[in-house]
């Protein structure tokens, strides 16, 4: 694993090399995505970063019309939306991401427990955004 501090910058620079990162508390075993620097669940400090696998199961998600003004920097709006996911990854976090790949005006057809796995997101501008991208498997 890598010896890089646990923090937002180094969180970012490994979803830019296309890995999700999480930490995982050498006391207890919790693992967090995104990382922490303590663990919540027994209060430890000693956290260490640890490589997920990067696919999971849609938690849950929202289709988002109106959303804040950098999104529409990004091409989003009423008509076309984007999609906001809470996705279950395979070794147990729940990590906030947007959901690519989907059909965001017909969103029956998006499957709550559908595959997912993290993709490389190239629409990132110079911000200081952190987001994961999900797409379906």
């Amino acid at each position: 694993m890598s010896e890089q501090a646990i923090s937002d910058s180094a969180f970012a620079a490994f979803l830019d090399q296309g890995q999700l990162q999480g930490s995982r508390c050498t006391s207890c075993e919790a693992v967090f995505v995104p990382p922490r620097g303590w663990c919540p669940k027994c209060h430890q400090s000693d956290m260490q970063w640890t490589r997920t696998s990067g696919t999971g199961r849609l938690f849950a998600f929202s289709c988002i019309a109106i959303g804040p003004p950098w999104m529409a920097a990004y091409g989003y709006d009423r008509d076309h939306p984007y999609c906001s996911a809470v996705v279950e990854l395979d070794e147990g976090p729940r990590v906030v991401g947007r959901l690519e790949g989907v059909d965001t005006n017909d969103p029956e057809n998006i499957k709550i427990g559908m595959w997912l796995v993290l993709q490389q997101d190239d629409s990132k501008s110079d911000d200081s955004r952190i987001c994961p991208v999900f797409s379906p498997v």
